[in-house]
């Protein structure tokens, strides 16, 4: 089935590139951003802000992005607000976008950025259908073609059969082990901070962050509470982490199959198994999940976005999240259980956070261990910050068993 809009905004009335869904079907629009190939898992967003944090927020690592939102790239581009050192996203998907930027911090437009950093987009597709399809249908593979790519060698256009191949050779999300790709090379500091926002010579504790698509705010919101991130590549060690002296470790947000991430896990083990206070967020809390014991699973179509509503069944307050995960822990949701793991040496396990729209495990809460963990995002710049008393609970957390020690 092939979508041609050439009415729509922001689409030629020649399209000069094509998305392609693993299904067979197909949508045209203008060429966004880079032209030439991409592939990845499609996926939408909700968010009707915050683009350019979710362009540079690595869990995007290998994933084609529609936006639901009609209007992009307004606000354009600036230099304070990425959440990494670069756009992740394998492609992007928009319906109208902003043929200027108005904003007094932007530096550049969007176009001209994604262009730049090599990602493939197409515009003036109709999101509205395609965010249903993926709905009805789940998320899948994808790739959009545009400008050379579009054509064979005689300069005519490539068949849709001959792309669908393409994108049905592209790999598969589900057992994809993807931290180590989007992780820091080398170990790094981010100082505790002061009330007056300058550094503490001495830090009211120390984390051990180990970086699995870490994005730049979640050190930040702990450096503002008093507490020194030591940030470590995905690939860190039991003893890497302990050379840290760290009052708490925190697993980060990334991408890829949580049921791949066999190092990760075994090293969350170690740290259970010490009794060192721990906090994941996102992928972390996938990872906290699978240590326990519990199994993970691939959501239909996922939560991505800055509107999610999430009830804390420890104080009954709904709170509006921001998300960005396809994948989710398979937990009992009512009352107290025991870990699986290994005869159950990690103790009681309740399910602390529920989304109210699909019932699904946003966090858990280990009642015999210092750990705790979120499926969502506390952090969030572009979104709400209802859920920000999370990074205080961790260092209550550590702060207690620091007195305790």
């Amino acid at each position: 089935m092939t979508d041609t809009t050439p009415g729509q905004p922001g689409t030629t009335s020649a399209p000069d590139a094509v998305l392609v869904l693993e299904d067979g079907r197909t949508f045209r629009g203008s060429a966004y951003g880079a032209r030439g190939t991409t592939l990845g898992e499609i996926v939408f967003n909700t968010g009707m802000t915050g683009y350019q944090e979710t362009l540079t927020d690595p869990s995007y690592h290998r994933q084609i992005v529609v936006m639901t939102a009609p209007h992009i790239g307004n606000t354009g581009v600036n230099d304070e607000d990425p959440e990494s050192g670069r756009i992740w996203v394998a492609g992007y998907v928009v319906r109208d976008p902003s043929r200027r930027s108005s904003s007094w911090r932007a530096r550049r437009t969007l176009d001209e950025e994604l262009a730049a950093q090599g990602v493939v987009g197409i515009s003036g597709v109709d999101t509205r259908a395609l965010t249903r399809h993926l709905r009805e249908r789940g998320v899948m593979r994808a790739g959009i073609f545009s400008g050379d790519a579009l054509r064979g060698s005689g300069g005519e256009l490539r068949p849709d059969e001959e792309l669908l191949a393409a994108v049905h050779a592209a790999p598969a999300m589900v057992g994809a082990d993807l931290a180590g790709e989007v992780s820091t090379d080398d170990p790094y500091v981010v100082d505790a901070l002061g009330p007056d926002g300058t550094p503490l010579d001495e830090p009211l504790a120390t984390v051990a962050a180990v970086d699995l698509g870490i994005k730049a705010m979640t050190p930040q919101r702990l450096a503002e509470r008093g507490v020194r991130v030591h940030v470590l590549p995905a690939t860190s060690t039991i003893d890497d982490v302990l050379a840290t002296r760290p009052d708490g470790v925190f697993f980060s947000n990334g991408p890829g199959d949580p049921a791949a991430a066999t190092h990760e896990i075994e090293l969350l083990r170690d740290v259970l198994d010490r009794k060192i206070p721990f906090f994941g967020i996102c992928y972390g809390n996938q990872l906290l999940g699978r240590a326990l014991g519990f199994g993970t699973y691939k959501l239909g179509y996922g939560h991505r976005g800055v509107n999610q509503p999430v009830i804390d069944r420890r104080t009954g307050k709904v709170e509006i999240t921001a998300h960005n995960h396809g994948f989710a822990v398979d937990a009992p949701l009512d009352g107290e259980t025991v870990a699986p793991h290994d005869g159950g040496r990690y103790g009681r396990v309740v399910v602390s956070h529920v989304d109210l729209n699909d019932d699904v495990v946003e966090g858990l809460e280990a009642l015999d261990l210092p750990a705790f963990s979120v499926q969502y995002h506390p952090e969030a710049a572009a979104g709400p910050h209802d859920a920000a008393y999370l990074f205080d609970r961790f260092l209550d957390l550590m702060t207690t068993q620091k007195g305790a020690a």
